[in-house]
């Protein structure tokens, strides 16, 4: 199937605009062309299927069944809606709020909350078709593990101390009404037909694809630079023997930016064909999308400084330690 997307990007640069394959400028438009209608034309189909999937999800039943499980398990689960469910850090904090009117313990919450920006479904299917099965199962076993032991570590310390006045209030609002709450199973179940779900998922597929297009193109844009005028050898030369400081740079050198996993995928895949080791790749990448100063900004909405900070220094650790440890194991 993606031969097609080669050939498109064959006959554009080398027929249309007639540049040599040997080009600088001829291989970063080849990367630029042939990603970017290849990541298009995966969002559109994969966005309104799994869109047609969703149609039939009740948010509302989905806390309250969170909220009845035993912490681990709800960890896990509170982890796993993050991960499939196309969120960012600016539309997490509705559903957080949501979360926290539920009674949910905040441990869950935050289980979610950092596991939402770093993984999608969109980035999955990105990076399944970029990068192999092998790269997508770590991305997601590790983005999954740092939203689940996050959120043990901050249920621990009773991270709810330090939520905003109108987090805090939900929540110990929501406290209260769980426990006189009844089974939300009980409730009556609305019969969803394909016309719905047909509407909602035209609906998603538009709003998600006009929400994310743009950090496709700056995205792939970026890894066609790194693609074709970084100098071959340059980045695996300085960053490609995995020195243990590269990590932790790596990691502070994502904070200053922003992008979505979505679009940071093709600037992943342009780094480990530049030699960059997966360790020192991934701590960049995750930095970019869930520890970015535009993010924090967002998150003071529903958090004081000190969970704020807590939870900044908590993403950073993790990401520094998985850069190292995968670094080793390669």
């Amino acid at each position: 199937m993606f031969i097609w997307f080669t050939l498109l990007a064959d006959w554009l640069v080398y027929d249309c605009l007639g540049l040599s394959n040997q080009s600088q400028l001829a291989q970063a438009l080849h990367f630029f062309v042939e990603d970017t209608s290849k990541i298009f034309a995966l969002l559109i189909i994969m966005i309104y299927a799994i869109g047609w999937l969703r149609a039939a999800l009740n948010v509302e039943r989905v806390r309250g069944y969170l909220a009845g499980k035993p912490k681990w398990i709800g960890y896990t689960m509170g982890s796993g809606f993050g991960a499939v469910t196309p969120f960012c850090s600016c539309s997490s904090i509705p559903v957080f709020l949501g979360f926290t009117s539920a009674g949910i313990p905040i441990g869950i919450t935050m289980a979610f909350l950092l596991t939402s920006p770093l993984i999608n479904e969109v980035a999955i299917l990105l990076l399944f078709s970029l990068l192999g099965l092998e790269i997508t199962l770590l991305y997601i076993t590790t983005g999954m593990a740092i939203g689940i032991i996050g959120g043990a570590i901050l249920d621990l310390l009773r991270a709810e101390r330090w939520l905003q006045p109108i987090a805090a209030k939900a929540y110990a609002m929501g406290q209260e009404s769980s426990q006189m709450a009844t089974n939300p199973a009980n409730g009556h179940a609305e019969t969803i037909t394909w016309r719905h779900r047909h509407q909602f998922a035209k609906s998603e597929t538009k709003e998600i694809f006009g929400r994310v297009w743009k950090w496709v193109v700056i995205g792939v844009g970026l890894g066609a630079a790194l693609h074709g005028f970084v100098p071959a050898g340059w980045l695996e030369a300085n960053l490609g023997d995995g020195q243990w400081w590269s990590v932790p740079l790596a990691v502070l050198a994502g904070i200053p930016l922003y992008a979505n996993a979505t679009g940071v995928i093709p600037v992943m895949e342009s780094l480990l064909i530049q030699g960059v080791p997966l360790g020192t790749t991934l701590a960049f990448c995750m930095s970019t999308v869930a520890a970015s100063f535009p993010e924090f900004v967002m998150l003071k909405q529903v958090m004081q400084w000190r969970l704020l900070a807590l939870v900044f220094a908590l993403l950073l650790t993790s990401f520094t330690l998985m850069g190292w440890v995968l670094n080793l194991l390669q």
